[in-house]
């Protein structure tokens, strides 16, 4: 993501919890590498979806 707003940041910093969560579920003891092709689609499932979720809520920045 190219120059993302304040509230955008705050979306991607809310979503280090799942992300940690899941890390933690499949071991923090793994490098990337060693991870399966559906860890890692899950991986991104998480953080896009915890992302989108934070979104959704809104923002004084975007009044609408």
């Amino acid at each position: 993501m190219i120059d993302a707003s304040d509230f955008e940041r705050d979306c991607m910093n809310k979503a280090l919890r799942p992300l940690g969560e899941y890390v933690a579920e499949i071991g923090t003891d793994k490098a990337f590498q060693d991870l399966t092709r559906e860890q890692v689609l899950t991986l991104i499932e998480v953080v896009v979806t915890a992302y989108m979720h934070e979104l959704s809520k809104g923002s004084e920045e975007i009044p609408f």
